[in-house]
């Protein structure tokens, strides 16, 4: 009877674990940009040669892909709305799509350092950034310790305390292994623009690694960065209501816009929205994204 239980418990588990490996690879795209012919190139950045493309023309918006995404896997629908007003520069970060990983480690501070170094080999003085996931708090940190080269920052459901996320959401990426993504779109995209194509367990293991190690934003760094940030949320998106509260509010939010001046920072939560499904609402979020972006001071 006990050995029935636990092996019933162990087969939960896995299901679990497959289950939070599907919902991640949902966001493989079945939309391609509608750019077919992009700028492209690698970037020599901080020992990485970083994949990155240009989009459109305009004012320069750097996109920030989640922890296991691609270029592709993450945006697609929003390069070909946002590249009809701005300079799109969507990048791969260390590890990640066609960029190789390196003999270092894959943090939240290492990779906005390669984001700013983009900026500088490209030639691009100060750009807006838009992160997704890992990419938001990457934006964040960008902004903390390039703060020169960021003028608005868009953060979609991201944390910057690990103890923002909901206890069911940290516990299920802790245990997530290579096996549970087996046969799922996150993989396949790994083998097909990796030049490693046979390391995607060590991938899987290097990103688990720097969840379970990345340090926390400092409160105070984050309330005195310069650049204007949008918060954008799904009421079921993972991320505790408070910690998005909080965040806000260390932006200037939480104030009465009709009897004083408002924050230049936004916060959008949307309805019945989850951590998936955000990516999914470009038809929403884009407008309020552009309407931030062209806002003035």
């Amino acid at each position: 009877m006990t050995q029935s239980i636990h092996q019933t418990n162990a087969s939960a588990r896995r299901s679990a674990l497959r289950a939070t490996a599907f919902v991640l690879a949902m966001l493989v795209p079945t939309v391609a940009s509608s750019q077919q012919n992009p700028t492209t190139g690698y970037a020599p950045v901080n020992g990485l040669k970083m994949y990155y493309e240009v989009h459109g023309g305009g004012e320069p918006v750097v996109l920030i892909h989640g922890a296991f995404m691609t270029i592709t896997s993450n945006w697609a629908g929003w390069i070909g709305e946002l590249s009809k007003t701005h300079k799109v520069i969507a990048i791969e970060m260390q590890g990640h799509g066609r960029t190789a990983d390196i003999s270092r480690d894959i943090t939240e501070e290492n990779l906005a350092d390669d984001v700013a170094a983009l900026l500088d080999y490209l030639g691009i003085p100060r750009a807006d950034l838009i992160g997704y996931s890992m990419g938001g708090a990457v934006a964040m940190q960008c902004a903390i310790r390039h703060p020169d080269k960021v003028r608005k920052v868009v953060v979609i459901s991201s944390v910057f305390r690990r103890d923002g996320m909901v206890k069911e959401g940290s516990d299920a990426i802790s245990k997530i292994t290579a096996d549970a993504f087996k046969g799922t779109p996150i993989e396949t995209e790994y083998k097909r623009l990796s030049p490693t194509p046979d390391q995607f367990a060590t991938f899987v293991k290097r990103m688990l690694a720097t969840d379970s190690n990345e340090r926390d934003i400092d409160a105070e760094k984050l309330k005195a960065t310069t650049a204007p940030m949008f918060f954008i949320h799904g009421d079921a998106d993972g991320i505790r209501l408070e910690h998005v509260a909080e965040m806000f509010r260390l932006k200037g939010g939480g104030t009465h816009g009709d009897l004083g001046p408002r924050t230049a920072s936004r916060l959008a939560i949307l309805p019945n929205t989850t951590h998936v499904t955000l990516m999914q609402r470009v038809s929403i979020i884009v407008p309020m994204v552009n309407d931030f972006l062209d806002a003035k001071p």
